[in-house]
């Protein structure tokens, strides 16, 4: 997991009653520089939603399964 992925998820996402799991997904390495964590919301799915997460130049993708994507979308957009 990249550097601070794991806390953001414990500290934020876990606390959240709508989300049934979280599935951390591939790491890539990019171009872009920089420590801090930055996560976005890419799009829904059909079990949830994927999030985009960016620390250093890794970047890596996460899974969340929820009925109410839409609802994680206000969450994280509202970080």
């Amino acid at each position: 997991m990249i550097k601070g992925l794991k806390e953001f998820l414990e500290e934020k996402l876990s606390l959240l009653d709508f989300i049934e799991g979280v599935i951390p997904g591939e790491i890539k390495v990019g171009n872009a520089t920089g420590e801090r964590l930055v996560v976005k919301y890419k799009y829904s799915t059909i079990s949830g939603a994927k999030l985009i997460a960016r620390s250093g130049n890794s970047n890596q993708e996460v899974f969340v399964i929820t009925k109410f994507p839409e609802k994680l979308k206000k969450v994280i957009e509202d970080l």
